[in-house]
């Protein structure tokens, strides 16, 4: 019994250490990754070093989204999003494939997640832009239940880059409108998000009604 979870539990403990010490270390505060990246902002490497730290953040549910602040802080509205949808496409496969590694305990969470629920009835493109373009909803859960539920996987990578590309582009641009006025309460303007929201549920109505006639045939 113990060979047969050996490593899951293994896989549990290090992300748990690995956790710690990110968290211990501060070096997942936004505040000091632009400092550091500010030194190489004209090398042309820096860019991918963002998308591989992206990568290693999404594939163990940790808080890759800090990095649009990084972003907003180095890159153009459209250079920064597309290092972001970058990250979030290749960090959501390898989540996708970690999650075939998870522990029963996480998976059973999961599986209980509204993301799980509403790819389990439809998971098409559609669906995964819908969730991927709602703001404030968690990539990781995402991933991980597309990976459980082992949905289309290029449906999967391109909804992840579109979805993660236009919200990134938005909140890119608002982000540094504000920093030149001074005022991040923009921000928090409804109509900044509105955009976001009104699309996603779009798409989720769509691809509701489509179900219906299908099965009404």
């Amino acid at each position: 019994m113990l060979k047969k979870y050996r490593n899951k539990i293994l896989t549990l403990l290090a992300l748990v250490t690995l956790g710690i010490v990110l968290q211990i270390s501060g070096l997942l505060e936004p505040e000091k990754i632009i400092t550091a990246a500010r030194q190489y902002s004209d090398q042309w490497w820096l860019w991918l070093l963002l998308v591989i730290a992206q990568i290693i953040l999404f594939t163990f549910a940790l808080a890759g989204s800090m990095f649009l602040w990084v972003a907003a802080a180095l890159f153009s509205p459209l250079s920064g999003s597309f290092v972001l949808a970058t990250g979030a496409a290749l960090g959501g496969v390898t989540a996708y494939v970690f999650s075939q590694r998870l522990t029963d305990e996480w998976i059973h969470k999961i599986e209980n997640s509204k993301a799980y629920s509403l790819l389990r009835k439809n998971d098409n493109f559609f669906m995964l832009l819908a969730l991927r373009i709602m703001p404030a909803f968690p990539h990781s859960v995402i991933n991980y239940s597309s990976g459980i539920l082992k949905v289309n996987l290029s449906a999967f990578v391109v909804a992840s880059f579109v979805g993660v590309g236009l919200k990134s582009y938005v909140f890119i641009t608002v982000i540094q409108q504000a920093a030149s006025s001074g005022s991040f309460y923009d921000l928090l303007d409804f109509w900044v998000l509105a955009p976001l929201v009104i699309t996603s549920l779009v798409l989720f109505s769509g691809v509701l009604i489509v179900n219906r006639k299908i099965n009404k045939l």
